[in-house]
C-alpha cells in the first residue's frame, strides 16, 4: 500500500498570515524561483500559471487546459499525450478520428412525473450552458451530435427518483448529447442506466442552478463489446449540492471524465465511485473539481476492485484551488483492491492550491491486496477462506453503494458485485 496526503486539520486559514508554509495570503509567491528571471522555473515563465501556461511548462496546470468546441483545435491523439497515456487507443473504436454518425443510443425516461424529458436542436442555447470540450474526443462528439435530449427538473419541486435508461442498439460509431438543467431550489436523484452495445463519444452536462439538489448516479452497465467514452461535467451555483456517482461494470473500454465547477459560494459537490474490472477490461475515470470562487466544499472518494489477466484500471483526480477560492474545504482519495496476478491498477491523485487561506486540502491513493489481518480475524472465527475474501470485498466497495440512495439500484449492484466475485471463484 502506498499513501500521499496533504492535509490541515486544525490550522485556519487567517487574513495577515499564511496557513500553508511558502505561500502568501494572495497564493502568488509560491517560490524563491519566482524572482529569479534566469530560472527555467521561475520569471516570466510562472506568469503563465494561472492563465494557461504553468510554471515552465504547457499545460501543467490544471487551469491551463484547452478547452474548445472545435474539434481541430485539438491535435490528433498519438497516445504519448499526459491525458491519454493510459488509453488503448487502438480499442477506442476511432472515436477520436470518425466521423461519428451512428444511431446515438435511445434515451428514456422513467419514474418520475414531475421532470420533463424534451430533444432540442444542436445549436439550441441549452447546450454548452455547462460544457465545453476539453479533449479532442468530447470535441468530436459535440460536432456530430444531431441533437440533444434535455432534462428538466422544475423550480422548486423534488422530482424524486428519475432515470433515463441509455440503451445502445448499434457498434456504428455514435455521438451524443445530454443536457440535465436542475433549476433553482430543485431536487432529485437521477439515474444515467447505460445499457446494450455502443461506440459511443458522449457529453452530458448538468446546469445545477442556485439552492437546487441533484445526485446523479452515471451506471455503466454495458455489454462486454461496448466502448463509451463520456465528459460529464457540471456547473454548481451558489448554494447548490451536487453529488455524482460513477459505477462502472459493463464495456470493453470504458473512459468517464467527470468534471464539477463552483460558480457560486456555500456550493458543495461530492464524487464518488465504483468499478470492478474483469479480464480484459479497461476502465478509465479522470475527474476534475474546480474550485473559482469561495467558501466551498468538495469530496471525492473512488474505490475499484481489479481480478483476471490483463485486467486495468485508470484513475486521475485533480482538484484546483485558485487564488479566489479562499475558504475552500477539499479533499480527494482513490482506493484499489488488487483480486488477482495479471491486474494492475493506476491512480494519479493531484491537488493544485494557488492560496494559503483555505480550510483544508488534501488527497490520497492505495493500492494493494487483501489485508491478511482481515482475513485471519474473520477465518479465526470460522469462516472460510473464500467467505472471508468475498467479505472483504463487499465490504471495502459498500462504501459506495450506500452513497447511492435508491434501494431498488443498491440490491441490483450489490448482486452484481457478487456476479464478478463468482466469475472467478474469489
Amino acid at each position: 500500500m502506498s499513501e500521499t496526503t496533504t492535509h490541515l486539520p486544525e490550522e485556519k486559514a487567517r487574513i495577515g498570515a499564511p496557513s500553508i508554509p511558502g505561500f502568501t495570503e494572495e497564493g502568488e509567491n509560491l517560490s524563491p524561483l519566482n524572482d529569479n528571471a534566469s530560472s527555467l522555473l521561475g520569471g516570466d515563465s510562472t506568469k503563465g500559471h494561472s492563465h494557461g501556461g504553468g510554471v515552465g511548462v504547457v499545460d501543467s496546470s490544471r487551469a491551463g487546459r484547452l478547452t474548445s468546441y472545435n474539434v481541430e483545435d485539438f491535435a490528433p491523439l498519438t497516445g504519448r499525450e499526459e491525458d491519454w497515456r493510459f488509453t488503448p487507443l487502438k480499442r477506442m473504436g476511432a472515436l477520436h478520428t470518425a466521423e461519428l454518425t451512428g444511431a446515438a443510443p435511445k434515451v428514456e425516461l422513467l419514474g418520475s412525473e414531475v421532470a420533463q424529458l424534451s430533444t432540442v436542436a444542436a445549436d439550441d442555447k441549452l447546450r454548452g450552458v455547462a460544457l465545453k470540450p476539453e479533449d479532442r474526443v468530447s470535441a468530436n462528439a459535440w460536432k456530430y451530435a444531431a441533437d440533444a435530449s434535455v432534462l428538466t427538473l422544475p423550480k422548486s419541486q423534488d422530482a424524486g427518483h428519475v432515470r433515463l435508461r441509455i440503451t445502445g442498439e448499434s457498434k456504428d460509431a455514435a455521438a451524443q448529447h445530454i443536457v440535465v438543467v436542475a433549476e433553482e431550489n430543485s431536487e432529485a436523484l437521477l439515474i444515467l442506466d447505460h445499457v446494450g452495445s455502443a461506440v459511443l463519444a458522449q457529453n452530458v452536462e448538468f446546469d445545477v442552478r442556485e439552492g437546487a439538489k441533484l445526485t446523479v448516479v452515471s451506471l455503466q452497465a454495458w455489454e462486454d463489446d461496448a466502448v463509451h467514452a463520456s465528459s460529464q461535467q457540471a456547473s454548481v451555483a451558489k448554494d447548490a449540492a451536487f453529488k455524482h456517482i460513477a459505477v462502472t461494470f459493463g464495456g470493453d473500454l470504458v473512459r468517464l471524465a467527470p468534471s464539477a465547477r463552483f460558480t457560486g459560494e456555500r456550493a458543495e459537490i461530492e464524487l464518488y465511485g465504483l468499478y470492478f474490472a474483469d479480464a480484459g477490461q479497461h476502465l478509465e475515470h479522470r475527474l476534475f473539481v474546480d474550485h473559482a470562487v469561495p467558501n466551498c466544499k468538495s469530496n471525492v472518494l473512488y474505490k475499484g476492485a481489479l481480478q483476471g489477466k490483463d485486467a486495468h484500471t485508470v484513475w486521475v483526480g485533480d482538484v484546483l484551488i485558485r487564488a479566489a477560492a479562499v475558504g475552500t474545504d477539499s479533499y480527494e482519495a482513490n482506493r484499489n483492491l488488487v483480486l488477482t496476478d495479471g491486474a494492475r491498477a493506476d491512480s494519479v491523485p493531484n491537488l493544485e492550491i494557488e492560496t494559503g487561506l483555505i480550510d483544508g486540502a488534501g488527497h490520497a491513493s492505495t493500492t494493494g491486496r487483501f489485508d491478511d489481518e482481515h482475513l485471519f480475524y474473520l477465518m479465526a472465527r470460522g469462516i472460510d477462506e473464500k467467505t472471508a475474501r468475498r467479505l472483504v470485498v463487499r465490504g471495502f466497495l459498500n462504501e459506495i453503494v450506500q452513497q447511492i440512495g435508491d434501494d431498488e439500484l443498491q440490491e441490483r449492484l450489490t448482486e452484481t458485485i457478487e456476479e464478478e466475485l463468482a466469475a472467478t471463484n474469489n
